[in-house]
């Protein structure tokens, strides 16, 4: 909805792991990412608060019958069945890096690119089921204030941190990804047309070959 909404606009994006790309890339400037960031975070938490105002008769029901975690687990994550701090970090650098990647390399228009209109399709594809660490903290710490308690940052061996840290760092490794291999790429065709560009003149007999 963001991207079909806003996606004209040149810094419309609502993922505080892909501000830190732009702004790694030089695309924003850093007090702007500040602002950014700060603004998803609030975002994500006016909107947990929301759904919660909105379904606040079946979460009262629902939280009455289940473990006071898994309740919580409706507006942030949390890890399911045995999973290490360090394995669960490197999955969110990973993941996350990806789709810095992917969305990058969707909107360069050097590249083939999405058809006009279909970028926001093609964004979601690739952000779909990969994590947004504005989501999960602000909707934690409404949580938090909701009536969870700290017991949402403390559970599963304090795990709060690992989907906020893993793509922050991984957004920027992406960045880079697509930074440098793009320009690899394009500084070897632009080698190329310039060849050709020379072998044309020269079979014209218009230069000095």
């Amino acid at each position: 909805c963001h991207r079909g909404t806003c996606g004209g606009c040149e810094e419309s994006f609502i993922n505080p792991a892909v501000s830190l790309a732009m702004a790694c890339l030089g695309k924003l400037q850093w007090l702007q990412f500040i602002v950014y960031v700060i603004a998803q975070f609030l975002g994500a938490f006016v909107g947990a608060a929301a759904v919660y105002g909105v379904y606040y008769d079946a979460l009262s029901d629902f939280i009455s019958h289940s473990e006071w975690i898994k309740s919580a687990s409706i507006f942030a994550s949390y890890p399911v069945g045995p999973l290490s701090i360090l394995t669960g970090l490197f999955d969110q650098v990973v993941v996350t890096a990806i789709m810095v990647l992917g969305i990058l390399a969707v909107a360069d228009k050097r590249n083939i690119g999405a058809p006009r209109g279909m970028e926001p399709f093609s964004i979601s594809l690739v952000v779909l089921g990969i994590s947004v660490p504005a989501r999960d903290l602000g909707s934690r710490l409404f949580t938090a204030v909701a009536g969870w308690g700290t017991v949402v940052f403390s559970a599963e061996n304090n795990w709060w941190w690992v989907p906020v840290v893993g793509p922050m760092i991984g957004g920027p490794i992406g960045a880079l990804l697509h930074y440098f291999s793009s320009k690899c790429s394009y500084k070897d065709q632009n080698k190329l047309k310039l060849q050709a560009a020379l072998t044309t003149t020269c079979m014209s007999g218009r230069g000095t070959c």
